[in-house]
């Protein structure tokens, strides 16, 4: 029985991650250039876990009563905003494909730590998915029931993270090419810009 209450979790959890997001396309692009991927995987899947045990043992709904949301969406848009500009700038000039000697994917452990910090804690949907969502999804539950699927929840993070992050890690041989990395450096701009646009104008 508990089992069942954990795969709830897990797959509810899971469910929610999977949609693209400025998060993931972050996690992504570091996994490809193959620097410091364990602690950004680490750093997304233990907040996760820390945000969905809040949501899953703290009444939630006093988030969302709370009104005091305008401020975190303005840090959080143009967080994106800048982030993606660098983005666009990057696919303009080009590279020469994937140079992990190159400064960009030398950036320190305490540069990559905040951008992560950023891109996961200015994430106004990181809230409503783990506070609310999966919060609201225990309901009911009790116990030991809501235990096992707090943890059902939080291993999905950590199940996605760690797949997406080493997982991108394992073919970056492939996606070398200059041309290659022009797109992808432009698809994540767009993809961080139109995440703004959606807290913007949500």
């Amino acid at each position: 029985m508990l089992l069942a209450h954990a795969l709830t979790g897990f797959a509810l959890s899971l469910s929610l991650i999977l949609a693209i997001g400025a998060q993931n396309a972050f996690v992504l692009r570091q996994g490809l250039s193959g620097r410091h991927v364990l602690l950004v995987c680490s750093i997304c899947s233990i907040s996760d876990a820390v945000l969905i045990i809040l949501g899953v043992f703290v009444v939630g709904e006093l988030v969302s009563k709370s009104g005091n949301t305008d401020i975190l969406e303005i840090a959080a848009v143009a967080f994106l905003v800048v982030y993606a500009l660098t983005r666009f700038r990057a696919a303009y000039a080009g590279s020469s494909g994937l140079d992990i000697n190159s400064p960009e994917y030398s950036e320190s452990a305490f540069k990559v730590s905040v951008l992560t910090m950023g891109f996961t804690w200015l994430n106004p949907h990181v809230y409503l998915d783990t506070l609310l969502l999966i919060g609201g999804g225990a309901a009911g539950l009790e116990g030991e029931q809501r235990v096992a699927f707090a943890v059902g929840a939080a291993l999905a993070s950590f199940v996605f993270f760690f797949s997406l992050g080493f997982g991108a890690r394992s073919i970056s041989h492939r996606i070398s090419e200059p041309r290659t990395w022009q797109w992808i450096d432009a698809g994540v701009g767009i993809t961080m810009l139109l995440v703004a646009m959606g807290i913007w104008l949500g």
